[in-house]
C-alpha cells in the first residue's frame, strides 16, 4: 500500500472561517489558530499510531477525521503524509542542541550528550520506537527525515571538526567528514545497532575525551 494518500484538497474548511455574508469581515487569530490546527493534526496522528494504526493504513483522511479537522487544513500545511511525519517527530525530539563554539572538545560534549538523550529518549518513547521501526520500510519518508533531520545535525558536527581544525585543536590533515564520524560513531552505535547498550551520565566526555587523544597535533 502506498503511504501518498490520494484525493482532492477540500475548496474550504473551519480554519478560514465562515464565508462572508457582507459587511466587514471579521478579525482573524491568524497563527494561534493555526498552531492549534496543527497540534491537533499532530494528537490525531499520535493517537492513531499509538493505538497500533500502521503507517501505510494513516490516511489524510483517518487524520481530518481524528483531528476534527477538514483535509485541506493538512495538504495547506504538508503535500502528503511523508512531510507530515517527518515534522511530526521533529515536534516530539529534542531541539537540535546549540554549540558553544569555544573549543572542539566543548562542541562535541554538547553534541554527544544531545545524542545520548535523543537515544534515551527513543528507549522511553512507545511512539517513537513504533514509529522507527516502521519509518525505514518507506524509503521516501526515510529519506525526507534524512534530509531534514539528520542531516543538519550531521553539518553541526562537521563545522565543529573545522572550527578545531582552524584552532589546531585537530591535525588539519585528516579528513573532515572521518573525523566526525570517529566522533559520533560510537553513539549511534550504542542507540541505533546495539540498542540495548548503555547510555550512561558522563559517556559524551569519555567518548569525546578519548578520540581527541588521538587526534591532537603531532609535537
Amino acid at each position: 500500500m502506498s503511504l501518498q494518500d490520494g484525493g482532492i484538497p477540500e475548496p474550504h474548511d473551519e480554519e478560514a472561517g465562515p464565508a462572508p455574508t457582507g459587511g466587514p469581515a471579521p478579525a482573524r487569530r491568524g497563527r494561534p489558530r493555526s498552531e492549534a490546527a496543527e497540534q491537533a493534526i499532530f494528537d490525531a496522528a499520535i493517537e492513531l499510531l499509538e493505538g497500533g494504526t500502521p503507517l501505510a493504513e494513516l490516511s489524510i483522511e483517518k487524520l481530518a477525521r481524528t483531528a476534527g479537522v477538514g483535509k485541506a487544513t493538512i495538504y495547506r500545511r504538508w503535500p502528503g503524509k511523508e512531510e507530515l511525519f517527518v515534522d511530526l517527530l521533529r515536534s516530539v525530539e529534542l531541539p537540535d542542541p546549540v554549540l558553544p563554539g569555544t573549543s572542539v572538545r566543548d562542541d562535541f560534549v554538547t553534541l554527544l550528550e544531545s545524542i545520548r538523550q535523543r537515544g534515551l529518549a527513543k528507549r522511553t518513547s512507545a511512539l517513537l520506537h513504533n514509529v522507527f521501526s516502521q519509518m525505514q520500510l518507506y524509503p521516501k519518508l526515510w529519506d525526507a527525515y534524512h534530509h531534514t533531520v539528520i542531516e543538519p545535525r550531521r553539518r553541526l558536527g562537521l563545522d565543529a571538526v573545522r572550527r578545531g581544525m582552524e584552532r589546531g585543536e585537530i591535525r588539519d590533515d585528516l579528513d573532515v567528514e572521518l573525523v566526525g564520524d570517529l566522533f559520533t560513531g560510537p553513539l549511534l552505535i550504542r542507540t541505533v545497532i546495539r540498542p540495548g547498550a548503555t547510555l550512561e551520565p558522563g559517556l559524551a566526555e569519555r567518548i569525546v575525551d578519548t578520540v581527541l587523544e588521538g587526534l591532537r597535533p603531532r609535537t
